[in-house]
């Protein structure tokens, strides 16, 4: 925290994770660890809540929208069969994606809608301590240093890309994951307080475009909830900027409130197609901000 506890926040009593103790709750937001997260969401969840959660425990079950709440809200369509399935009139469970997916998916989409399928994607990532939680890392273990190794988070890059960019069913009771797009993640805990840096190479499936063709669809992208008026969404969900040393976490971090990825060094890849750096504030569209952003959609859909 680099603020102290807001007063009107600072005398409310911390409660028991119990349904019956929260029954004037209309919505429920999860940061729960994930030891604990699995048992006390489906708690909520049967007691007819709507839960939003951060935590990695449903993120992959086929019924649960992964939602990265400015690329694919579509999966949404997923909460009629999560009720049919349990007799619900309320309750549902969308979890949001892990905080370096987050930022990844946004220009992929970007690039998936506008030029087709993708190939093959390699990522590597530059991840802020403030997402290793508190107390986060060792002082001395991190000052002076890159740590090369973020335990499980290789593997969820490259599974929640797929869920997040894929589609859903004919019966909307699934997610229909892509299964023709490869994604390499390589990913490193640097020095920095927030903000993930990403470099990421990718291949087209088809005839790639041109440089100012992709520069042009990553500037001219736009999501549901901006057309909702969601009020965290960004105005630009995309910053594209054309100084040759940014995206910078200092910098750029902010950009939206921290709820727009900022994209730079978009330029051809001599092995794959184009190649560039991006960067997403992982407190915000890659945690907090996107379950908001979560909510506040389900409630413009009239699903609260």
């Amino acid at each position: 925290m680099s603020e102290l506890l807001p007063a009107d926040a600072r005398d409310i009593v911390v409660k028991a994770c119990d349904p019956a103790l929260f029954a004037g709750c209309d919505v429920i937001f999860s940061g729960l660890d994930a030891s604990v997260a699995g048992d006390i969401e489906r708690a909520f969840f049967e007691a007819n809540f709507a839960v939003f959660s951060n935590a990695k425990n449903y993120r992959m079950a086929p019924n649960v929208p992964l939602c990265v709440p400015v690329v694919n809200t579509d999966h949404y369509a997923l909460i009629a069969g999560q009720r049919a399935a349990m007799g619900l009139t309320k309750g549902f469970i969308v979890t949001n994606s892990n905080c370096s997916t987050s930022g990844l998916v946004v220009p992929l989409k970007a690039l998936q809608d506008k030029f087709g399928p993708l190939k093959r994607v390699v990522v590597t990532t530059l991840q802020a301590i403030s997402g290793a939680g508190y107390p986060g890392v060792a002082s001395l273990d991190i000052l002076d240093n890159i740590v090369p190794l973020i335990s499980g988070e290789e593997p969820k890059i490259e599974e929640e890309v797929l869920k997040i960019l894929g589609g859903i069913n004919a019966s909307a009771s699934a997610c229909a994951p892509l299964t023709d797009l490869r994604v390499s993640a390589t990913c490193n805990r640097v020095p920095v307080v927030d903000g993930h840096t990403e470099c990421a190479n990718v291949e087209f499936a088809g005839t790639p475009p041109s440089i100012d063709e992709i520069k042009q669809c990553l500037r001219e992208y736009t999501c549901e909830a901006q057309s909702l008026g969601c009020y965290s969404a960004p105005a630009q969900v995309i910053h594209v900027t054309e100084d040759e040393d940014r995206p910078q976490p200092r910098l750029d971090r902010n950009a939206g409130e921290g709820m727009s990825v900022t994209v730079g060094r978009i330029r051809p890849c001599p092995v794959f197609h184009v190649k560039f750096t991006l960067l997403v504030h992982n407190t915000v569209l890659g945690a907090a901000g996107a379950s908001i952003l979560n909510a506040e959609y389900a409630a413009k859909k009239g699903l609260l």
